[in-house]
């Protein structure tokens, strides 16, 4: 009898367990629809989710679950897909369509579970239905359990910076032209950072990103490349980078003047304001792999401004390697792994727990 009573025990605190977790789960809602957005000076439809471009930053902790609620109010098929996200044993609402999924068609809904298990940092999410990615996308920010902390000091502010591409055609034009044709799609007009060009492109400097640091004080960036097709390079003028995590994983940390980030790929970096207060240019290359391949040879800035009163340098300093990101470096080969790290870039990159 007693063992009975043990188990029925067992079993509603399992019950009133699941229930409270249940009550708690985060919520979001998701209405895919087309907006007005100009850029380099026109303006077209574009497929966005609430309206924004990019989407909304999810937020979560390692472990936890989360429920998002998918309208499409647009004129395609959609299904976002959580990238980077293991979904333990939950693949139903991944999101690849006719994969783990059949698509949303437009005026329906579904509700998709996002399961989290040993993710921590940053991941993003993106629409997974021909090319609709290119403005359906935005990031997910997985801090760690509660009452834990990152295994570095914590940064004074986080920004997630989220590289991508903007073409002046519908991209489900463009899409739909290279399935035709069978040649390489048309190369993008410009490269955006957070969704905006910046700078160095016609009609764009109005309106090109900021981000606003304190002297002496150390920040996160969450970068991630959106981009379809292309490896970039990112840097800030000025300061150098500090890797600690990777898609979702902390790495042993690693100093350079700039990173190179594959399509997909999202990294940690720790920027420390420690230089004088000015304005200074993040920028974004696109790799060259090959001459015989066409890119799109453009330069996305967005801007770290100092805090503090000062006459700001115009234009504001580039990165000092910008010049040189275009092309491959070569691989280190295995007897210089103890040369200088400055220009490994992603070789060489060690996870902080063992594998």
């Amino acid at each position: 009898m007693k063992k009975l009573f043990f188990i029925f025990h067992i079993l509603c605190f399992l019950l009133l367990n699941g229930f409270l977790h249940a009550q708690t789960m985060n919520r979001y809602r998701f209405e895919v629809k087309e907006a007005q957005y100009t850029r380099l000076c026109s303006t077209k439809n574009i497929l966005t989710v609430n309206g924004s471009f990019p989407g909304p930053t999810l937020y979560a902790r390692r472990g936890e679950s989360f429920i998002v609620d998918v309208f499409n109010q647009g004129s395609y098929n959609i299904t976002i897909h959580w990238h980077g996200v293991k979904m333990l044993r939950y693949p139903w609402t991944d999101g690849p369509e006719y994969i783990t999924q059949c698509p949303i068609p437009p005026g329906g809904n579904f509700s998709q579970k996002v399961v989290l298990s040993t993710e921590e940092g940053t991941l993003w999410w993106h629409a997974h239905s021909n090319w609709t990615r290119a403005t359906v996308h935005g990031a997910i920010v997985i801090y760690p359990f509660l009452n834990m902390s990152y295994p570095f000091p914590k940064p004074q502010a986080e920004f997630p910076i989220i590289i991508g591409e903007w073409w002046k055609v519908d991209i489900q034009t463009l899409y739909y032209a290279f399935l035709r044709t069978g040649g390489d799609p048309n190369t993008s007009d410009a490269l955006t950072i957070n969704g905006q060009p910046g700078d160095l492109y016609n009609c764009s400097s109005q309106d090109t990103f900021k981000i606003a640091v304190d002297k002496g004080k150390t920040y996160m960036l969450r970068i991630i490349n959106v981009m379809m097709q292309e490896l970039a390079f990112f840097g800030v003028a000025g300061h150098n980078l500090t890797v600690v995590g990777t898609d979702a994983a902390y790495t042993k940390q690693f100093t350079s003047s700039y990173i190179a980030i594959s399509p997909g790929q999202t990294m940690d970096v720790l920027l420390s304001a420690n230089q004088n207060p000015d304005n200074y240019y993040m920028a974004a290359k696109v790799l060259e792999s090959t001459p015989f391949i066409g890119y799109d040879n453009t330069t996305t800035t967005a801007i770290v401004q100092y805090n503090g009163n000062y006459t700001p340098s115009v234009p504001p300093p580039s990165p000092a390697s910008l010049a040189t990101m275009i092309r491959m470096p070569k691989p280190p080969s295995q007897d210089v792994c103890g040369a200088s790290r400055t220009n490994l870039i992603l070789f060489h990159l060690k996870s902080l727990v063992p594998m």
